[in-house]
């Protein structure tokens, strides 16, 4: 048979389905997609992409490489379907999205110029809220001078105010205040209770005088007078006589004790109604951490603060006559039924020595108290007031007056 090319050498078998199995075949496939939209459909929504890596992972760590492509593959459509979902539910309104053009700025940019500008014209005061200027007014304020210039009431270190200087003072407590703003110069312990020794003198004078017994009448020196406490002794013997003036007068400048015992004696009540009557006043004065039990000073138990005391020489400094007392040099007085005529001397060595410028001043001293001192001095005609406890040596407390002092003539020019 000869060789011809359009007739193939050989023929493949066609193989023909019958039309009822194509029907089936094809019904089949439309049965499978329709169950897989339905399944993608149906898919429960992930929240974060993290949840839908955490709920991922199990499948993924249990499977190979190419079937954890495979599924990975397989869900990627539904995953972003998912984040399409809350996407579209946490998207905002569309007018809030897109913001309204006016020029060229937007509405909303305007909106804030123009805010921007209306705070700008209001006074400053306005601009606080309600509930920032409550909370302002609930907090504790600390006194600060309305003049301005009392900011400048200070001690300056170009006037030796150092604080090396202020380690060389030798009192345990120190207070320093102008009384006439009571701007707080200086202060060391200044709410340190301490035994205040004769310095309850001041107290002593100020309740005599309240209770306006007359000056001139006589005084007698009994045995109740003596000290019992310490038992010291006292030129101002048993049986002597002197007038209220006389009692008061070497009780503040030389700080004779059984003077100062006669004049807690005769009082209504006694001497327990006139104890009773220095704590009144002590507290009435707003010297909270003062306690007297006798008039002298004498008792450890006479207690008070350097800035109590300060407002005891702020009160006693109303008196001209303990302002007159506490600062005269000498006295003589004559204890009557012919006794010697006896000379008192300032305990201060600062008013012994001539210095004009304190106008108030008592001395103190037991053992428990150590060497005290308060003063209250005109520096450049302003009031200041120094309080000095708790000095070891017999000359501490008035060297460190004298140094504060120098401090203060300095700085308040």
């Amino acid at each position: 048979m000869p060789y011809d090319r359009r007739t193939p050498s050989f023929e493949f078998p066609v193989y023909r389905f019958p039309a009822w199995f194509r029907y089936v075949a094809l019904f089949g496939l439309l049965w499978l997609n329709i169950g897989w939209s339905f399944a993608a459909g149906h898919e429960p929504a992930r929240h974060t992409s993290a949840g839908v890596s955490r709920q991922l992972a199990p499948s993924i760590g249990h499977a190979s490489k190419a079937q954890t492509r495979t599924s990975v593959k397989a869900r990627k459509p539904t995953v972003r379907k998912a984040r399409r979902r809350i996407a579209h539910k946490r998207k905002p309104a569309a007018s809030a999205q897109r913001p309204m053009h006016v020029g060229n700025l937007t509405l909303k940019h305007r909106r804030q110029a123009a805010r921007i500008a209306r705070i700008a014209r209001e006074p400053r005061a306005a601009r606080r809220p309600q509930a920032t200027a409550e909370r302002r007014d609930a907090r504790p304020r600390v006194w600060a001078p309305r003049n301005p210039s009392h900011a400048s009431l200070r001690l300056l270190a170009r006037c030796g105010y150092t604080p090396k200087s202020r380690a060389l003072l030798h009192a345990k407590a120190v207070y320093v205040v102008d009384e006439r703003t009571h701007t707080v110069l200086a202060e060391k312990q200044a709410d340190r209770v301490m035994p205040i020794a004769s310095i309850s003198k001041l107290m002593t004078a100020v309740v005599s005088l309240d209770a306006r017994h007359k000056l001139n009448a006589p005084l007698n020196v009994t045995v109740q007078d003596q000290d019992f406490d310490k038992f010291t002794g006292s030129r101002l013997g048993v049986g002597s006589t002197l007038s209220r003036h006389d009692m008061l007068h070497i009780a503040l400048m030389s700080s004779e004790n059984r003077a100062a015992a006669a004049l807690s004696r005769d009082y209504a009540g006694g001497r327990p109604g006139f104890v009773a009557a220095m704590n009144a006043k002590a507290r009435a004065l707003g010297m909270r951490h003062t306690s007297f039990v006798n008039g002298t000073g004498l008792s450890p138990r006479n207690v008070s603060t350097a800035r109590d005391l300060s407002l005891l020489v702020e009160a006693a400094s109303r008196y001209p006559l303990i302002r007159a007392y506490s600062t005269d040099r000498e006295q003589i007085v004559l204890p009557g039924s012919g006794r010697a005529r006896l000379s008192y001397h300032n305990s201060n060595a600062l008013v012994r020595g001539g210095d004009r410028s304190i106008v108030l001043q008592k001395t103190g001293f037991i053992n428990e108290a150590g060497h005290c001192v308060v003063v209250r001095m005109i520096v450049h005609g302003r009031p200041v007031d120094i309080v000095v406890l708790g000095a070891s040596g017999a000359r501490d407390h008035i060297a460190d007056v004298a140094r504060i002092s120098r401090w203060l003539r300095c700085s308040l020019k």
